[in-house]
């Protein structure tokens, strides 16, 4: 898919309510699935159903439904392969039937603790299920095995239509959380406010937010080939950057009188309003997918960063006496920083 692609309000919409879309799509391929194996009488007919929901009913992302369906395909031929052997094996020694047995589920628990582990699950459960046949029963057993490979490819097929990505639902959350920042941001830092404001519920809110966001990471990798690292400097980014907020509040109504000295100081001002600006280029920029407000912030970042570096030199010759003022600046070059880095960082993923 292209990171870039502009979201409607209308993709908006639907991935805001992915849950009923997500419920709606799995009753939609039950029905659907459920007639055509009435119609065409398919032997073992509950099996393609159990598939298909246990295939499409943890995750809807495209990105995981494929990888998952593929894994529950190789392990359900490995897994039938091995059931077909134990079915021979009865027939002539129930012993030696027995011993294989154990043997794939050895294998099957030693492979549950690798890389694959659904994949592994897979093997073994599709073991119980042909093994469970008649005895000496080949073709019952044969037909259990295609079932769950047709409710596989069926899962496939529906989750196809009109597909939920998570690299779309990262960027409408990304977006929300730029949105929510900036409004906490604004609230702590009010000119028009003469007692602190109660934040630290929002800046809970937001941290929480960020940290679910980590779900859609590994299938949104998938969908669009961008580098892991990208999103997971992304994800340390935007913790870091709530976590200095709140030092950031605590120095500014730290002290009454520093308060007032931080509300008429022209730089951080400035510093305030380009932030200000930078998370709403930042939050419109996921949204259109295009991240040319976000470049243009960036160079006025830079400038502001060099600004406030200007009044850390000055503190540090005594210029500025007061902790809560010296505190406050440095925190507000460190947010510059992890912001100019948080656009950076967001360009990179829109253009890949």
């Amino acid at each position: 898919m292209r990171p870039d692609k502009p979201l409607t309000p209308f993709d908006v919409r639907v991935y805001q309510h992915y849950r009923i879309v997500h419920g709606l799509r799995i009753a939609l391929a039950f029905v659907l699935t459920f007639l055509l194996v009435r119609l065409l009488d398919v032997p073992e007919g509950s099996w393609p159903l159990i598939t298909l929901v246990v295939v499409m009913g943890p995750i809807s992302f495209w990105g995981n439904v494929i990888p998952r369906a593929f894994e529950r395909i190789g392990g359900t031929i490995f897994g039938s392969v091995l059931g077909l052997v134990a079915l021979q094996l009865e027939l002539w020694s129930l012993p030696a039937m027995m011993l294989w047995c154990a043997m794939a589920m050895f294998i099957c628990g030693w492979l549950t603790l690798g890389k694959r582990p659904y994949q592994a699950l897979l093997i073994g459960i599709t073991l119980g299920v042909v093994v469970g046949a008649p005895q000496g029963d080949m073709v019952t057993a044969l037909w259990r095995g295609g079932d769950v490979i047709l409710g596989s490819l069926l899962a496939m097929f529906f989750t196809s239509i009109w597909p939920q990505r998570a690299f779309v639902h990262w960027r409408i959350q990304m977006a929300s959380f730029m949105s929510a920042f900036e409004r906490i941001y604004q609230a702590g830092f009010s000119p028009n406010l003469v007692e602190r404001p109660r934040l630290e519920k929002p800046l809970q809110n937001v941290l929480n937010d960020v940290v679910k966001m980590r779900g859609l990471i590994t299938p949104a990798c998938k969908e669009t080939h961008i580098q892991k690292r990208i999103f997971e400097a992304i994800q340390t980014t935007c913790r870091n950057m709530v976590c200095t907020l709140e030092l950031q509040i605590n120095a500014h109504w730290a002290s009454r009188e520093s308060h007032f000295v931080m509300i008429n100081a022209r730089t951080l001002r400035d510093t305030q309003h380009m932030t200000q600006r930078t998370l709403a280029n930042l939050s419109q920029a996921l949204y259109e997918g295009n991240p040319t407000p976000a470049i243009a912030s960036r160079e006025k970042l830079n400038e502001i960063i060099s600004e406030l570096d200007q009044l850390i030199r000055e503190s540090h010759s005594g210029s500025l006496e007061e902790t809560p003022i010296h505190g406050y600046v440095w925190l507000s070059l460190e947010l510059a920083r992890q912001l100019e880095l948080l656009s950076q960082l967001v360009c990179r993923a829109l253009r890949k």
